[in-house]
């Protein structure tokens, strides 16, 4: 038996309880965690915002150990530390063809298959973006799991499945941060902290931090930020303030709220550009009139998974790890076991912390 959090519902709580989980079978690995993120993702899984069957294991962020792998699986053995992909792409389909993995069609397609039941009535169960990371073990097709390059902890690790390689992508693939540029990084949680961190890495002059919580300024600056401010009706005109009048050249936004979006979109300079990180509902609609995106000549962009290829892209981020520019320990600002997902869920909902990591038993 393995413990597992359970979504049984739409909108229901979490249930912490036994699953069976089989053995590996052709293609795929399984994988004791070491720990694993709580991402706002996960409370849009739980909510109905995104789309997953039910009842399902929820978790995406995470690493750990393998400890046995199914037949023709090659690139990892047991004993390896990994990283979970939440997004593995299939290298077949029409984007992978693009060369734009992180929108592969096949990528959500382990989300949608049972991979293990539950021990009081042998009930199906679905894993959460194919991984289902909130247990002990998980089962994943191997395209879903990444080595993890020497010199990074395995805790911390889980981090880099979504928050790091999240917020480095949008500011060196998506935005494209170049060096002296000013970014403006709203909502300051676990990917807002790794953006800030990433845009301080591509060398931005300046770097504002916005968010509704005050208490997060000493994390923001921690991270990178120059600027921190209160997130106000006069958030734009601040911004304008702070760059010279004329706005940030970048602004990245990691709340998904349309009035965030807004601000975001306002707060940059001519010919600026805005990067949507945050997941919103579809009940979060955006305005703007014909005239004024003709006159301020903006780039609005979404984002997905940082638009990253995480195998090429992890090596690179354990680099700056490992030379100290860039901290996964900061951004850690509680950690909980599985019994206490649910109060790292109401923290986050709350806007406290940055991220919180579920660690297991060695």
């Amino acid at each position: 038996m393995v413990r597992a959090a359970v979504l049984p519902a739409v909108g229901a709580p979490l249930e912490i309880t036994g699953i069976d989980l089989p053995a590996p079978g052709p293609g795929q690995v399984r994988i004791k965690l070491a720990a694993a993120g709580v991402c706002h993702s996960d409370l849009s899984l739980s909510d109905g915002t995104l789309r997953q069957p039910v009842p399902a294991v929820l978790g995406h962020e995470g690493a750990g150990t393998v400890t046995a792998v199914g037949e023709g699986v090659h690139q990892v053995g047991p004993g390896d530390r990994v990283v979970l992909n939440w997004a593995p792409s299939c290298a077949a389909c029409h984007f992978c063809g693009l060369d734009e993995p992180w929108l592969c069609a096949d990528a959500a397609a382990g989300a949608t298959t049972p991979y293990a039941t539950l021990c009081r009535d042998g009930s199906p169960l679905y894993p959460a973006l194919g991984t289902a990371v909130f247990a002990e073990e998980t089962v994943v097709r191997a395209s879903a799991v990444l080595p993890l390059p020497d010199g990074i902890p395995l805790e911390e690790a889980a981090l880099l499945g979504c928050a790091v390689l999240t917020g480095y992508g949008a500011v060196h693939h998506s935005a494209r941060v170049r060096a002296g540029e000013s970014v403006a990084v709203y909502g300051v949680g676990g990917v807002g902290l790794a953006t800030l961190q990433a845009a301080r890495i591509a060398g931005a002059q300046t770097i504002v931090a916005v968010d509704v919580s005050p208490e997060k300024e000493e994390l923001a600056r921690a991270a990178g930020a120059t600027e921190f401010l209160i997130a106000s009706g006069d958030t734009a005109r601040t911004m304008r303030e702070l760059t010279g009048g004329h706005g940030a050249d970048v602004a990245i936004e990691c709340v998904g709220r349309a009035d965030t979006i807004r601000t975001a979109w306002s707060s940059t300079r001519r010919g600026g550009r805005t990067t949507v990180v945050g997941i919103g509902g579809r009940d979060q609609q955006v305005a703007f009139s014909a005239l004024e995106l003709f006159h301020f000549g903006r780039t609005l962009s979404g984002c997905v998974y940082g638009n990253s290829d995480p195998a090429r892209d992890l090596p690179v981020i354990a680099a700056h790890v490992r030379a100290g520019r860039f901290d996964l320990s900061g951004m850690v600002t509680a950690r909980t076991g599985l019994d206490g997902i649910a109060q790292a869920f109401e923290a986050m909902l709350a806007g406290r912390g940055g991220r919180a990591l579920v660690v297991f038993p060695g």
